[in-house]
């Protein structure tokens, strides 16, 4: 049997238009809005990053222009109809998904007991029991709060003193949970104190979390490998994964395509007939330039955006500044269903600094698209809580 065709362009269409980025966004930004993006996204990667806005406020501003941080801090410390917890990274997490991570609480457990002594400061095991029974006892907590006596070191934010990887096992493990932020500061609360009931009670069978896992990121992704669905929430191994695109299709749940990549090869794929029903469907796309934070979910799976988009993008945090090729933490932009280039810009006593914008090769960087990228400056000014925007001389790279 002949398997369906998605040429390049509906492929990138539709990615865009699963990760919210094909049509224009006119939503609140906040509450009910607000949940709404997070759920369709499945969830928005935290980073602590703040040269111009930190990963997810731009992440969420990219979708919602009347988006505030506040905004989100209010639906995971005020609404709980969010918590945070860990994909293949730190994230804030729609609430109704709790009861599915309930397996990734026993999987991390599991991994961490088994790395973290050979990478964490020892005593950290001995701290659980004093951590949480302080927590009980004297309510929400950051890690200034525990181990006083212990000595911090000023290596490294990953040196953590053995209290501190305490606090941190208890989360990752589901024992505690993240009730609210200050600052960028984490603090953390009895699991049973943050989660609303409805949802701590809820249990699911590992049958049941690998179905929805892998059937919520085939929603998202709207198509991809058994090892692209795996990771998607990193809940789901990769043989788990296998076996269930094996009987989905067995079953006729999902069928196999062919999607076309940026030069022209093809990637055998998982998706479902009425997912390419919809493909067939989507509109052009928003003319809008677009800043996307380099945590962006579009961006999540580098080698899947290079496949797709022929775009390849690596952060340069940890590059000597002389060997750096863009800089230190350099936005993708996107327009259209294109990704057009990159742009170097800081925030710095009000006004955000742009230094540079490379286009990619074949993009051309004429009148229309600089004025609809300096339009997206302007509009980030509100979110970066700048006055100005300044243009370095030549920061039009052609």
């Amino acid at each position: 049997m002949t398997r369906p065709i998605l040429d390049n362009q509906r492929a990138r269409r539709l990615f865009l238009d699963r990760h919210l980025l094909l049509r224009p966004g006119s939503g609140a930004g906040q509450g009910a809005d607000l949940e709404d993006v997070l759920h369709d996204l499945g969830f928005v990667q935290v980073d602590s990053v703040n040269t111009l806005a930190r990963a997810h406020d731009l992440i969420l501003w990219s979708r919602r222009g009347r988006y505030r941080p506040k905004s989100l801090e209010h639906l995971v410390s005020r609404r709980r109809t969010a918590f945070e917890h860990w994909t293949h990274d730190a994230a804030v997490i729609p609430m109704q998904f709790y009861p599915m991570w309930r397996l990734k609480f026993a999987r991390d457990e599991a991994r961490v007991r088994a790395r973290w002594p050979e990478w964490r400061r020892d005593g950290w095991e001995g701290e659980l029991e004093a951590v949480y029974r302080h927590i009980a006892d004297h309510g929400p907590a950051c890690s200034l709060d525990v181990g006083g006596d212990e000595k911090r070191s000023s290596s490294g934010w990953w040196d953590w003193h053995p209290s501190k990887t305490a606090l941190e096992f208890l989360w990752r493990s589901g024992q505690l949970a993240i009730c609210r932020r200050q600052g960028f500061r984490k603090f953390y609360d009895l699991t049973e104190r943050v989660i609303p009931p409805e949802h701590l009670v809820t249990r699911k069978d590992a049958s049941e979390v690998i179905d929805w896992a892998m059937t919520a990121a085939l929603e998202r992704l709207g198509f991809g490998t058994s090892g692209e669905l795996a990771a998607f929430f990193d809940i789901v191994t990769r043989d788990e994964a296998k076996v269930w695109c094996a009987e989905a299709l067995a079953a006729g749940r999902i069928l196999e395509a062919d999607i076309e990549m940026a030069d022209g090869s093809r990637r055998r794929s998982f998706t479902t007939e009425a997912i390419l029903d919809h493909a067939s469907t989507l509109p052009e796309p928003s003319s809008r330039v677009r800043l996307l934070s380099p945590f962006d979910p579009l961006l999540r799976d580098r080698a899947r955006a290079e496949r797709l988009f022929g775009f390849y993008y690596r952060i340069e945090i940890f590059i000597p500044e002389a060997k750096r090729r863009y800089g230190y933490y350099v936005f993708p932009v996107l327009q259209g269903d294109r990704i057009i280039g990159r742009l170097d810009a800081k925030r710095l006593d009000g006004t955000l600094g742009v230094r540079a914008f490379w286009p990619e090769p074949g993009v051309r960087t004429g009148k229309d698209r600089g004025v609809g990228l300096e339009t997206e400056l302007n509009r980030l000014k509100a979110l970066a809580g700048v006055e100005t925007v300044e243009l370095s001389s030549g920061w039009l790279r052609v």
